[in-house]
C-alpha cells in the first residue's frame, strides 16, 4: 500500500515555507517600507495606508499555524473518506441544482466542464461557506515580517494592494486564510491578478461575493491552463492486480489500446470505446485498491493543486454532485 503525504487543507496555490531567519528591523519600519514602494509603484497613497493601518503587530495566530501546519500520512481511500463525504456531495448536489442555469453558460463561455468548477469550489471553500477568517493584508504583512520566504509574502502583499487599488474589495473584506488564499476559489493575489474574471459584468471581480465571478475566474483559470472542452478528466477503471505499480502514474500515459492489452477495462468492465485516446493509469493505494484512467484535463486541475489526490477529489466530486 502506497502512502502519500497529504495536506487536508486544500488552500489553491498556498506556498510552501521554509525556516525563519532573522529579523533587522521593527514591524513598524517593515510596513512603511511595503507603504513607500506601493506610492513608489503608482498605487493610491490614501488605499495603501487604509489597508496597512489594519495590521499595527504581527498576527500571532497567522505566526503559530505557519509553524504548526497539519500533515497527515494518508492513504487515498482515508483522503477520499475525509473530503469527499456524504455531507459534502449532498451539499454539493444542492448547490449544483440551485446554479446549474449560471454554471452551464459560465462553462460554455470559458469552455470548462461546469462539474469540475463546482467540485473546485466545493474542496476550497465547501460552496463558499468557508474562505478564511483572516485579513489578508495583515496575514501577508506577517508572513513577509517574519522571514519565511520573506520576499514571496512580500510581493504578495504588494500584489493584495494592487487588487485594493483597483476597486474589487475594500481593505476590510478582503478575507481568507492565514497563508493569503483569498475568496471562494482560494486564489492567492498573484492568481487573482492572473486569472480572476468579472462574470457579473459589473466592472469588478468580486471572488468573496460575486458567485460569477468565482465560477468565471475558476473556469478562466482552467481554461488558460490548458483545459479541453472535448475531453473528459478521467474514470474509474478497474486494472489487474498483476499490473505492477511501478508501470503506472500519471505521466505513463499510453493510448487505451495498451492499457486494454493489460487487462484495463473500464469500471463496469467493458472496452474502451475509444482505443486511440490516450491515458495514464492511477492506482493510489496499490493493488486492491481503486484505478483510474486520467487524461489531459487532469493535469489541469493539478495546476489548481498539484496533488493527484485533490485533482482526483475534484473530478470525483463533480461528477458526483451533477
Amino acid at each position: 500500500m502506497i502512502h502519500r503525504r497529504q495536506v487536508l487543507a486544500a488552500s489553491a496555490l498556498a506556498p510552501f515555507v521554509s525556516p525563519a531567519r532573522p529579523r533587522a528591523q521593527t514591524y513598524a519600519a517593515f510596513l512603511d517600507g511595503v507603504r513607500a514602494e506601493a506610492v513608489g509603484l503608482g498605487l493610491n497613497a490614501g488605499i495603501v495606508s487604509r489597508a496597512l493601518s489594519l495590521t499595527t503587530v504581527p498576527n500571532p495566530d497567522v505566526l503559530k499555524r505557519d509553524r504548526h501546519q497539519p500533515e497527515f500520512t494518508l492513504t487515498w481511500a482515508q483522503y477520499r473518506a475525509r473530503v469527499l463525504g456524504p455531507t459534502r456531495i449532498s451539499g454539493g448536489k444542492a448547490a449544483f441544482a440551485q446554479r446549474q442555469a449560471m454554471l452551464d453558460q459560465i462553462g460554455t463561455r470559458y469552455g470548462v466542464d461546469s462539474r469540475i468548477i463546482v467540485g473546485i469550489w466545493g474542496l476550497e471553500s465547501g460552496y463558499g461557506a468557508h474562505m478564511g477568517t483572516f485579513r489578508i493584508v495583515d496575514a501577508l504583512a506577517t508572513l513577509g515580517f517574519d522571514g519565511r520566504r520573506s520576499a514571496f509574502f512580500r510581493s504578495e502583499l504588494l500584489n493584495a494592494l494592487r487588487i485594493l487599488d483597483h476597486g474589487d474589495i475594500a481593505p476590510e473584506a478582503m478575507m481568507g486564510s492565514y497563508a493569503g488564499a483569498m475568496g471562494q476559489p482560494q486564489f492567492m493575489p498573484s492568481a487573482y491578478l492572473k486569472y480572476a474574471a468579472d462574470g457579473d459584468g459589473d466592472g469588478r471581480r468580486d471572488i468573496w461575493r460575486s458567485e460569477p465571478d468565482v465560477f468565471a475566474s475558476v473556469a478562466n483559470y482552467l481554461s488558460r491552463c490548458g483545459w479541453s472542452a472535448s475531453e473528459p478528466w478521467g474514470q474509474p477503471v478497474r486494472v489487474p492486480d498483476t499490473v505492477a505499480q511501478a508501470t503506472l502514474g500519471r505521466t505513463q500515459v499510453r493510448p487505451l489500446s495498451a492499457w486494454m492489452a493489460q487487462g484495463v477495462t473500464r469500471a463496469d468492465g467493458r472496452p474502451f470505446s475509444r482505443p486511440d485516446v490516450s491515458g495514464a493509469v492511477l492506482r493510489p493505494d496499490g493493488p486492491g485498491g481503486e484505478s483510474f484512467m486520467v487524461y489531459r484535463n487532469f493535469n489541469v486541475i493539478r495546476r489548481y493543486n498539484p496533488s493527484d489526490f485533490y485533482a482526483l477529489a475534484v473530478g470525483l466530486l463533480g461528477s458526483a454532485v451533477a
